[in-house]
C-alpha cells in the first residue's frame, strides 16, 4: 500500500502542512518537530519524489553509487569506471537512454550507508552500487537486507561490486566478489617461497569482510607450510590507511625483531610500512621484505616496485556499471567471482642468510 503525506502526519502527529514545510524546507520549523517528522518518514519508507510515486514502479534517472571513501584510489577506479558506463557515451550530446550517476561518500560507517539508501529509495533510483567489503554486524547485514528489499521492490536494480553477496537477499541483480582469499594465499605462497618463515601481517578493520578474507588466505598459506605458531601475535589491525602501515609495522617489530617479512592488508598500507621500516634504518628488500595488495596504479612506481596482487578495479567497476545499466546480463547464479593476479616485483626479495 503506498504511503501518503497524511500517513506521515499521523504518524509523527502534526498537520500534513507541517509535514510538506519539513519535506520542502521552505518554512521554518522546530528542530524537534523536524525531527519527528523525518522519523516518521524514514520509519514508514515514504517516497518524497511527488510525481514518481504516482508511478507503482517508476523509477528516475538517478543511480547511486555508494564508495567508503572517495579519495582512496581503490573505490575512485571503481566508481569512475561504473560511472563512464552509466553516463552514456560520451560526444553525444543529447540525453538519451544514459543515467545520471551520484557518488555516495560512506566514509566507511554503517549509518551513512543506510542513510543514502534511504535518500536513493524516495528518489526511486534507477539502480544502485554498492562498492567495496561489507560491514560484518548482524543488526547491519538485516538493516541492509530489508532496505535492498524495498528498493528492489520499488523496480530499482541493485549491484555489488568488490563485495560478497549479502546472506539471505535475493534483491541483488548481481554480486561481483573480489577473490580475497585466494589472493592473500598466493601472496603468502610467494613470500614462503621465497624462504619466509616470520612475516608480520598488517590487517584492515576486523568487522570488515575484505579484511576477514585476506587474512584468511594469508593464514591457509602459512598453516600449509607449517608455520602455525604465533599467527595472532604477528597480526596487527587497523584502517586502510598509509598511518595504520607506519604503526602497525612499528608495533609488529616491537614484538618480533627478527621478522623478514611484512604482509599490508593493501597498497597504501604498504608504503605505511615500507617509510617506517626506512625510519628505522632497514632496507627494502635487503633487510625485510614487503607486499601489499589491490595493486593500485602508484604501486609499480614505488621505490621500490610494491609486490602486490592486482585486482582489476577499472573492470570490475565497467561491469557493474553495465549490470546496474541492464547492459550486460547477470552471471550464473547472479555471483561471479573476479580473480586476482599475484605482482611480483623488488620489494620481495629472499631473506637475508644469518
Amino acid at each position: 500500500m503506498t504511503v501518503t503525506l497524511a500517513d506521515v502526519a499521523a504518524r509523527a502527529r502534526v498537520s500534513p502542512a507541517t509535514v510538506s514545510r519539513v519535506l520542502n524546507g521552505n518554512y521554518p520549523v522546530a528542530t524537534s518537530t523536524r525531527e519527528r517528522v523525518l522519523r516518521a518518514v524514514d520509519e514508514l519508507d515514504y517516497v518524497l519524489n511527488g510525481p514518481a510515486s504516482s508511478l507503482a514502479a517508476a523509477t528516475s534517472d538517478l543511480v547511486g553509487i555508494l564508495v567508503n571513501d572517495i579519495a582512496d584510489p581503490f573505490f575512485g577506479i571503481m566508481a569512475g569506471a561504473a560511472q563512464t558506463e552509466i553516463g552514456g557515451q560520451e560526444g553525444s550530446g543529447r540525453a538519451g537512454g544514459e543515467k545520471l550517476a551520484v557518488v555516495c561518500n560512506t566514509g566507511g560507517s554503517p549509518e551513512r550507508e543506510l542513510t543514502y539508501l534511504t535518500l536513493l529509495q524516495r528518489q526511486r533510483a534507477a539502480a544502485v552500487v554498492l562498492t567495496g567489503g561489507a560491514l560484518e554486524d548482524p543488526d547491519h547485514i538485516a538493516a541492509m537486507a530489508t532496505k535492498l528489499a524495498k528498493l528492489a521492490d520499488a523496480g530499482t536494480r541493485v549491484v555489488l561490486c568488490g563485495r560478497p553477496p549479502l546472506p539471505g537477499s535475493e534483491a541483488i541483480v548481481a554480486a561481483l566478489a573480489f577473490d580475497n582469499r585466494g589472493g592473500g594465499r598466493r601472496l603468502t605462497e610467494h613470500l614462503v617461497a621465497l624462504g619466509h618463515r616470520r612475516i608480520g601481517y598488517v590487517a584492515g578493520p576486523p568487522e570488515r569482510t575484505t579484511t576477514r578474507h585476506r587474512l584468511e588466505g594469508h593464514r591457509a598459506a602459512l598453516t600449509a607450510a607449517g608455520i602455525d605458531e604465533d599467527q595472532d601475535r604477528l597480526t596487527v589491525h587497523g584502517p586502510y590507511a598509509r598511518r595504520s602501515g607506519y604503526d602497525a609495522t612499528l608495533e609488529l617489530l616491537r614484538r618480533d625483531p627478527d621478522l623478514t617479512a611484512i604482509v599490508a592488508a593493501n597498497d597504501t598500507v604498504a608504503l605505511g610500512a615500507c617509510a617506517a621500516l626506512r625510519d628505522q634504518g632497514m632496507r627494502i628488500p635487503e633487510d625485510i621484505s614487503v607486499a601489499g595488495f589491490d595493486d593500485l596504479p602508484f604501486s609499480i612506481d614505488a621505490v621500490p616496485a610494491l609486490t602486490t596482487v592486482r585486482l582489476p578495479l577499472y573492470e570490475a567497476g565497467a561491469r557493474a556499471g553495465r549490470l546496474a545499466m541492464g547492459n550486460e546480463a547477470p552471471p550464473p547464479g547472479g555471483i561471479a567471482t573476479i580473480a586476482a593476479e599475484l605482482m611480483a616485483r623488488s620489494s620481495t626479495a629472499p631473506p637475508r642468510k644469518g
